[in-house]
Formats: structure tokens, sequence, C-alpha cells
């Protein structure tokens, strides 16, 4: 029989060992340490994405639409078999960078990526496969698959064209894309359906299918905004604005229908799971009020010379939107216990490092006053995540109600 918590506690320690090498890479400008920089980079990146954020969702998908398929066993393996391909990167790229072995880990990973999308494809049993949540986590498992088109690709343009190709760039901002804004994202959005559908809550089908046409239409257009830096033709801000728009449309109607159900969820969810899903709420909002912006030409220019403006929207949707909503989730399905202090230290070095990386970039955007000793502030911001993520990990291995 599958362990879900045990499979939600391995999850968590990646979500600590990322936190972990987020204050080393934060130590770097303060002090000198024995590891590659660009190698921490590449570790920090990979097990947040296909650690933390890919274990956990997979684990509520398996529980959601394939617990009562038969294939425990096929799964198992399954999911063993992707841990020993994390490790492998853990254990590989802090080291080499990208060179044999952690390549052959990822290419592994990926292959093991493409079994769960068979798996939860085929072996979906067939009564949940006309669920409006289905048919949206569906989708979200084909942007993964395509999402891994960017890895695949990189390797041929670094042989063929080298690294500093717009090609190689546009290559991983393809997989970014489609794996922030696609397979995550959507599967998010799939879950929270899935909960919908339990406490009888619908969706009428005209309804959906508008949402669901926005948000997919959306995904795919606001992909330009990520070739915005070559500074293309116009036609490719147009479509970007087309894109950003249309998200937001989407999840305008989604946040009324949540509005309108507000006093059936506050019934059956718990008063911690909400509060988290409004805060992710205010993280997609300013998520989506960001790529707007940054579809137009000027500020799409000043974002692409701003490398900080990057790390800082990056971080704004792993670490509130992302992690925050699985956090939420995984709660609501009472696997994990979260202690209220720890998510408060935790939203607090949120805000604080978003703040301090934010105005570092507006530092040199703009010509803003220095604040002094920035970097130290960084890292002590960096130490509280690391703090309350250590501390969720922890608690996790004590008995506990949840409430």
């Amino acid at each position: 029989m599958i362990s879900f918590k045990k499979h939600i506690r391995i999850a968590l320690g990646y979500f600590m060992l990322i936190a972990i090498m987020g204050v080393a890479l934060r130590l770097f400008a303060v002090i000198d340490l024995p590891i590659t920089y660009r190698y921490m980079v590449h570790t920090h990146s990979h097990i947040a994405l296909l650690g933390w954020v890919y274990v956990g969702l997979t684990t509520i998908l398996y529980f959601l639409y394939l617990k009562k398929s038969g294939i425990s066993k096929k799964y198992t393996a399954l999911f063993w078999a992707t841990q020993i391909t994390i490790v492998g990167m853990m254990f590989s790229f802090p080291f080499t960078g990208y060179a044999l072995f952690s390549i052959t880990f990822s290419t592994l990973f990926l292959i093991a990526t493409y079994v769960f999308a068979f798996y939860f494809l085929k072996h979906t049993p067939n009564d949940l496969k006309t669920l409006q949540s289905y048919k949206l986590i569906r989708v979200a498992v084909w942007y993964m698959v395509l999402s891994s088109i960017g890895p695949w690709a990189v390797g041929g343009i670094m042989a063929i064209l080298g690294n500093t190709s717009p090609w190689y760039h546009n290559a991983i901002y393809f997989y970014l894309h489609f794996q922030y804004n696609g397979w995550f994202l959507v599967a998010l959005c799939g879950i929270l359906f899935r909960i919908f559908e339990h406490y009888n809550i619908s969706v009428p089908k005209k309804s959906f299918k508008r949402f669901y046409y926005l948000l997919n239409v959306g995904v795919l257009l606001t992909f330009f905004i990520s070739i915005l830096w070559m500074q293309p033709h116009g036609l490719f801000y147009a479509l970007a604005i087309a894109g950003s728009v249309m998200q937001i449309g989407a999840f305008s109607m989604l946040f009324r229908k949540i509005l309108w159900e507000r006093f059936t969820l506050g019934n059956n969810l718990s008063r911690l799971t909400v509060s988290l899903l409004k805060f992710a709420g205010f993280c997609l909002a300013v998520k989506l009020t960001a790529q707007l912006m940054g579809s137009f030409p000027e500020t799409a220019e000043l974002i692409s010379g701003t490398t900080d403006y990057v790390i800082s929207y990056l971080h704004w949707v792993f670490l509130g939107l992302v992690s925050v909503a699985l956090l939420s989730f995984l709660h609501h399905f009472k696997w994990i216990a979260l202690p209220r202090v720890a998510l408060a230290i935790y939203i607090a070095g949120f805000a604080l490092t978003e703040f301090l990386i934010f105005y570092r970039g507006s530092m040199s955007a703009f010509n803003l006053p220095a604040l002094p000793e920035i970097s130290f502030w960084l890292s002590l911001a960096s130490v509280l995540l690391l703090v309350a993520v250590g501390w969720l990990f922890a608690v996790q291995f004590k008995k506990h109600k949840y409430h």
C-alpha cells in the first residue's frame, strides 16, 4: 500500500534542500565558499522543479485519479526510480554542472515523467475522465511533456551553435514557461476543480469551456513573453499581450466562481487552507499583472536587461504561488501539519527576499539609492526561509492533529 505521507515527506525534504542551497547561493556574495556558483544554481533549480514540486504534484494526482486503478506496484517502482534520478542530479550537478552524469540522470528523469504521463492518461478510470478537473489535469500533463522539448533541444543547440546562441536561451525559457505556466499552474487549477467536484460545486459546461479555452490559449501565447528579450517583430508583442489578457480573463472567471461559492468552501475547508489559498490567489493576481506589463516593448526591454527582475518574478511564482498553493492542498488532504509560526516565518522570509531582490534590480535600473549590506540582508532573509521550511519538514515526523 502506498504511503502518501511518506512520499510527501520526501517532497518536503527536497524543499528543505533547495532552501539550504538558496542560503549557500546568497552567501556567495558575503563569504568565499568552496563550490562553483553556476553549478549550484543548476542544482538549486533542478531540485526545486523536479524534486519538491514534481513529487508533490504527482503524488496528489495519483491519489485523486489512480489509487483505484490497480497499478500501485508499477507506480511505486516508478516513484523510487524517479527519486534515484533526482538524487543523482543532486550529487552530480554541484560538482560537474552539465556533464555526463548530470545529463544522464536528467535524461532518465525525463523518461520517468513520460512513464508517469502514460500511466495517468491510460489508467485513469473512465468515470473520472468525464470530470472537468481531469480535463485540466490532462492538459497540464501534456504541458509537462511539451516542456521537455527544451532540455532535449539544449544538447543539440550547445553542440552546433554553442551556449551563447539565442536559441540556447530560448530553449531554456521554453522549458521554464511550460513548467511554470503550463504544468504547474494548470495542474493546481485542476486540483482546485477536483475539490469543487468533491463538494458538489458545479461549473456550467459553457462557462468551463470558456475558462478552459482562455486559460490554455493564454498559456500558449504567453510563451512569446519569453522571447521578447530578442526585440522581435511587433506581432510577437501583440501575441504576448493577447495571451496575458486571455489569462486575466480566465482567472477573473475563476475568482468570481470562488467568491460566489465562498460560503460552501469556507464551511468545508479549514481556515488555514482558505488563508493559504487566498495568499496564493494574491500572488497569482500579481503574477498576471506583471505578465501583462512585461508584454509591452518598453517594460520587456527593461526586464530583460535586469536579471534581478527575472529572478524576483521566478521566485514570486515558485515560492509564493506554486509552493503555497501546493502546501494548502497537502494540508487539505491531511498529509502534512502546518505550524502557523513556521508559516509566518516563511511568509516574512519570502516577502523580504522579494523586496530586496526587486529593489536591487531597481538600484541599477532606476539609479535608486543603494541599501547598505543588501547581500547580508538577502542572506538573512534566505535563512528565514530555511528555518521555516526546515521546521515544516521536521514537524511531519511528529504525531499531530490537522486543523
